[in-house]
């Protein structure tokens, strides 16, 4: 039988890929950053679980932080979200 520490790594595995699948799928730029983030401060908790503290500050550093902010740096300067697309 699974101990309690199984559960809790498949369950912020689930999160990890479903927020990840979220910011695939979302039409919304903001929204999907900011899914994205929260997809890689759950892959962060998931490697300090896993017993790799390094790999979790660098993940959490890089791509929750760096990745993020860089991408609404981007869409900020770049004007933002229109409406419609033109065809």
């Amino acid at each position: 039988m699974p101990g309690e520490d199984f559960f809790i790594v498949l369950v912020i595995g689930m999160a990890t890929v479903a927020m990840a699948l979220v910011a695939v799928v979302q039409k919304n730029l903001i929204r999907a950053v900011i899914a994205f983030a929260v997809s890689s401060v759950c892959l962060a908790i998931l490697f300090f679980l896993l017993a790799s503290p390094y790999a979790a500050v660098l993940e959490l550093v890089v791509g929750g932080g760096l990745v993020a902010v860089l991408f609404l740096v981007a869409l900020i300067l770049a004007g933002g979200e229109e409406e419609k697309v033109r065809a």
